[in-house]
């Protein structure tokens, strides 16, 4: 059977087509961002306005704002109205998950948002708020799913440490993880006590082989520092830049793409990874001078990710570069104190990373690749226990 490459349809299109009838009486509220797009690159309040005229009552925010305004982890948006007078509530504000007051006149959350396959991405943890806070009430989800930018077949990394549960991770998930929004939002009920009232609306026409640019569908940043599928593509290593005093590359034409400190040779750090033969991508020494955030104005020796093809882990890969700095430059090395993203005394590289253990054994002298290769048992399971959850063949 030849496989099916016709263009995938998101879950907001096929709730606009086949779904929005049954919502017509009811009071909805709607979590987007600038990402939550239709065809035509149309918003989805927009469409959500014409089939269903004065059914959205409310708008929610994620990280970053309505609007994807907002630059850095902890830089939070206000409450506000839309120009028409309708509330929109920021969940990244002083508050992460709705209160019973914003929703006492809501029967329907519509949930819209992109993640880009990484534990490490807040979209997820808001939406598993918002799944407690229905639990307590009559509220109903429903998600309006999107592919999974990475595929669904490929898992990297340890799964998540009950101690290390934060923003940035608040479930027993590996780095990489091979959901959907809406795949992580069943698992996620799974999980409650008081599970909600959660209803998916699939895309149709994915399959878990095709990564992002074989969707059909157009790329529009989900976060300021995510303006290409490249960039998510790198994004499960390289996000644990953040716990360091390393340049993720924010400041950057290439956020994430590519990464630098003052004090690392290029030649050296690019010789030592090629040495490690590692699959599906091409490393090149750059300089650069980030424009704001970590080392801003000055002149960073690094490396620029250049990923070919679906055989490149990078999660080892950024791993496997950390090991490296912490051999050749240990003096000049420093891990990021605390806060991040809203916890205030464990290290953020552990939150990171997901398990205490892991940059200690790194520091200690182990080789990543050892490391990584200690997590084969989890994954294997974590492929077992998940397929109940899996909505795509």
């Amino acid at each position: 059977m030849k496989p099916d490459l016709s263009p995938v349809q998101t879950g907001l299109e096929i709730f606009l087509a086949e779904h929005s009838r049954t919502y017509k009486g009811r009071s909805l509220a709607l979590l987007a961002n600038q990402a939550s797009i239709g065809p035509g690159y149309r918003h989805a309040l927009s469409y959500l306005d014409e089939y269903l005229p004065g059914r959205i009552k409310a708008v929610f925010s994620p990280q970053h704002g309505f609007k994807g305004e907002k630059q850095d982890n902890m830089v939070e948006s206000g409450h506000g109205r839309l120009k028409d007078g309708r509330p929109l509530f920021s969940l990244y504000s002083d508050l992460r998950q709705p209160e019973p007051s914003m929703l006492q006149d809501i029967d329907v959350l519509l949930i819209d948002l992109t993640d880009i396959g990484t534990r490490v991405y807040t979209f997820a943890q808001t939406m598993s708020l918002c799944l407690e806070a229905a639990g307590d009430s009559d509220l109903e989800i429903v998600i309006l799913d999107r592919p999974n930018p990475l595929g669904g077949l490929t898992f990297e990394g340890n799964l998540l440490d009950i101690s290390c549960r934060s923003f940035v991770g608040r479930h027993p998930m590996p780095m990489r993880h091979g959901l959907t929004m809406g795949e992580m939002a069943v698992f996620f009920n799974s999980q409650l006590e008081k599970p909600a009232a959660l209803s998916v609306i699939p895309c149709r026409h994915w399959t878990r082989d095709r990564y992002f640019p074989g969707t059909g569908l157009p790329w529009v940043m989900p976060s300021p520092n995510m303006p290409t599928f490249e960039t998510a593509w790198v994004y499960p290593g390289q996000v644990l830049w953040e716990g360091t005093n390393i340049s993720e590359g924010r400041g950057t034409a290439k956020p994430f793409l590519m990464f630098g400190a003052p004090f690392i040779d290029p030649e050296i750090l690019a010789g030592e990874l090629r040495s490690r033969k590692l699959p599906g991508a091409v490393f090149r020494e750059v300089w650069f001078q980030p424009t704001f955030h970590k080392w801003e104005g000055q002149y960073c020796g690094g490396l620029e990710i250049h990923p070919l093809n679906h055989n490149f882990e990078p999660y080892l890969t950024s791993l496997t570069c950390l090991e490296i700095i912490l051999k050749f430059w240990s003096r000049d090395f420093r891990l990021k104190e605390p806060p991040y993203e809203y916890e205030y005394t464990r290290r953020p590289i552990d939150l990171i990373l997901g398990r205490e253990s892991i940059f200690n054994e790194l520091a200690d002298g182990r080789p990543a690749r050892e490391i990584i290769e200690a997590s084969d048992r989890e994954l294997k399971k974590w492929r077992r226990d998940i397929k109940k959850y899996l909505l795509y063949s």
